[in-house]
């Protein structure tokens, strides 16, 4: 038998409880972490808190109360405009802080969460949870086994079938609050084709329009109240403009298109619409010794297939020369990525090391969608995405080496 201590307990605290928080609930490991303490601006908030994790929780209205509880890291799940200041407080404080995606809505405020991680050594951790879908997992494996050769164009089709439920009752409607949706929305498949092609994107181009929700379901009067999404959603609803209740402001696109030259020159194509009958992601992977893509995401708990043609020319052959299911379970909230993701950062707070998930790839994933949006509104303007200082990405890019992790406990 070993003499050596077990490992301390984490203690974890939640700032924002809201449509996320289940997500800070696959935190709660019984001897590995625990959630001790919650903040919520919001009486509903502060009731959930409890709901979900227990009337033990310590349950306060300011964030800045819950470094009274000896915390250890913090999940940042606030809407996304109002992620930078607890994400600042804490990294200043030496908690380690989990931020949910998008980073933030501006690039200047990517920037300097990023700074201050690297100024004060405390680990960071951004939400990007397509990362661990097993479907996008498995190819990004076929992609760096050379299954299809070098990688010379990645598309992305995202129908966002539930949009208006999800994302034109609420704040997210409203550029003040988002940017737009290429970001808010967009950042998850931005980074996912990051990913998939290995570099980060510096031109780009865009068109986009408010096509269905401008002219004509009806929308609420007056400011937002505290419903959520599942208080209104309803798949039976169709077609769109028989949506009721939307955002009084509504000023972000419903259908977007962008292009995109990356730094390595894979040229990449990804496109967002918020009012189709379906709701999933094709990712279509192209390189110079053949083509995959997905059929399926299994987030809506399908169960998604991986397509290879990679050994003949021909025509449409539907059969394809590879077709596999992804090699990790998919079974969990978005197809077990966010059970994945909760534990790699609760590993990486307690141990550091090397993520799957990366604050850079964050910060440019925000910075394409920033970029996109620009260029729809001035007409598809070709636009420069600047680059991230270059001793802030060699930090991340070494996993943020000396960062600290929880301080020292008798468990």
């Amino acid at each position: 038998m070993s003499n050596q201590p077990s490992a301390p307990e984490l203690r974890v605290g939640v700032v924002g409880v809201g449509q996320r928080a289940g997500l800070a609930a696959l935190a709660e490991r019984p001897g590995s972490a625990r959630v001790v303490a919650c903040a919520d601006p919001a009486e509903r908030g502060r009731a959930d808190a409890r709901a979900v994790f227990g009337t033990d929780v310590q349950v306060h209205e300011r964030y800045e109360d819950l470094l009274a509880h000896d915390l250890d890291a913090v999940f940042v799940l606030t809407p996304d405009d109002v992620h930078t200041a607890p994400a600042l407080y804490f990294l200043e404080a030496g908690v380690a802080v989990f931020a949910e995606k998008p980073l933030a809505v501006s690039l200047d405020d990517c920037d300097r969460v990023l700074a201050a991680a690297a100024r004060t050594g405390t680990r960071l951790y951004v939400g990007h949870n397509l990362r661990h879908l097993p479907v996008l997992r498995t190819m990004r494996r076929l992609v760096e086994e050379g299954a299809i050769g070098t990688v010379r164009a990645v598309w992305c089709r995202h129908f966002v079938g539930h949009g208006g439920d999800y994302y034109f009752k609420d704040w997210h409607a409203e550029r003040a609050r988002t940017t737009g949706l290429l970001l808010q929305k967009g950042a998850h498949d931005l980074d996912a084709i990051h990913w998939l092609a290995g570099g980060s994107a510096r031109t780009v181009t865009a068109l986009g329009d408010l096509a269905v929700y401008r002219p004509g379901p009806p929308r609420r009067a007056g400011a937002q109240d505290s419903r959520r999404v599942q208080d209104w959603f309803d798949e039976g609803v169709w077609p769109p403009s028989a949506l009721r209740d939307l955002n009084p402001v509504i000023d972000v696109e419903d259908i977007s298109m962008v292009l995109t030259r990356l730094d390595n020159g894979v040229l990449t194509s990804y496109q967002q619409c918020h009012f189709t009958p379906d709701y999933w992601r094709n990712y279509t992977v192209i390189g110079d010794e053949g083509r995959m893509e997905n059929l399926g995401d299994g987030i809506q708990g399908d169960a998604p297939v991986i397509k290879v043609w990679n050994r003949r020319r021909s025509g449409y052959r539907p059969e394809a020369d590879l077709t596999l299911s992804p090699t990790e379970a998919t079974d969990g909230r978005h197809g077990g990525a966010d059970e994945a993701l909760v534990a790699e950062f609760l590993r990486f707070v307690a141990h550091g090391g090397a993520t799957d998930t990366s604050p850079v790839a964050a910060r440019e994933a925000v910075a394409t969608g920033i970029a996109a949006t620009t260029s729809l509104r001035s007409g598809g303007t070709p636009v420069e995405v600047p680059a991230l200082a270059p001793h802030l990405a060699d930090y991340f890019t070494r996993h943020q080496p000396g960062s600290h992790g929880p301080a020292t406990r008798t468990p």
